[in-house]
């Protein structure tokens, strides 16, 4: 039973699932100003099928690439079969469906638009997840619940562009954090990720620099929308906390030979590990810090 539980979870990628959650209960929150949690929580499942959706499709077209960076996700995913699809399609439908309740058309286009960013991903001939434009459909994943949000309020303030900005670029530096865990498989499919293109050193240098560059746009976003102090604190203590694990890992880092790649390949995976975990956090500091802007006790 446990086992099902965590493979289901793990064939819908539930963590990032939360993680847009998060994002646009946040979003809500910050764009719709005076709103009620049931708007928050509603916008929030829309985004959450999307994304169920979206990773199902994935995990059934890498199910063999899986196999050796993820084995246990690809065992699954090869035992659901046909039920795999059916998932797909069953979090697909419930995304669209939600979005039709509301009557706004844009919001149903958008929706409509992640799903295909989904297919255009996964699904070959397309399958951009293996070539330099992954980042780029990456943007959307986080891009489209912002926009959604915006759509169901009719509000699309500067304000609200640079948070889309700002998540956008957080889920498509995530796919390069990604990546480092998926150089073997990428590799060996002779895919044209960045990682690949660049090499596994460069690429992994390029992806804490992209990751320290959302560090300037997450403050402005604190900014603009006048956070509290809460926000910068957890900003800045995951700031400080992924510093010291540079700091201590340097020597791998910064001296490594381009010979062995081990040591690089476990730092990568380390590093999208404590990336994902990091994201999680800070998306959910977005979503308190949104909520106590208007319904702080103080105010």
């Amino acid at each position: 039973m446990i086992g099902s539980i965590k493979g289901f979870a793990q064939f819908i990628s539930v963590e990032r699932g939360f993680m847009l959650l998060m994002i646009s209960i946040g979003a809500t929150f910050l764009i719709g100003e005076n709103v009620t949690w049931v708007q928050a929580i509603y916008l929030s499942v829309v985004a959450f099928c999307g994304w169920s959706a979206v990773d199902s499709i994935n995990n059934i077209c890498d199910a063999d690439l899986d196999a050796k960076s993820d084995p246990s996700r690809s065992e699954y995913t090869r035992r659901l079969g046909r039920r795999g699809l059916y998932i797909s399609i069953l979090f697909s439908v419930l995304s669209v469906c939600l979005g039709v309740i509301t009557r706004i058309p844009l919001v149903i286009v958008l929706i409509l638009a992640g799903l295909l960013a989904g297919v255009l991903y996964s699904v070959s001939p397309f399958r951009l997840r293996q070539t330099l434009y992954k980042p780029l459909v990456n943007f959307s994943v986080g891009a489209v619940p912002v926009l959604i949000t915006a759509a169901f309020f009719n509000i699309f303030s500067v304000e609200v562009w640079v948070l889309m900005l700002l998540i956008g670029a957080t889920t498509a530096v995530n796919s390069l954090w990604e990546d480092l865990a998926d150089y073997s498989s990428d590799l060996s499919t002779h895919s044209r990720t960045m990682l690949i293109v660049l090499g596994l050193k460069r690429g992994l240098l390029a992806t804490v620099v992209l990751g320290y560059c959302l560090v300037p746009l997450m403050v402005l976003v604190g900014t603009l929308f006048h956070l509290n102090l809460l926000y910068y604190l957890v900003l800045a203590a995951l700031t400080a906390y992924m510093s010291l694990r540079l700091i201590l890992e340097r020597s791998v880092l910064f001296e490594h030979s381009e010979g062995k790649t081990e040591p690089l390949l476990n730092l990568g995976t380390l590093f999208a590990r404590d990336f994902v975990i990091m994201a999680i956090i800070q998306t959910t500091n977005l979503m308190l810090s949104g909520y106590l802007r208007y319904y702080s006790p103080l105010h």
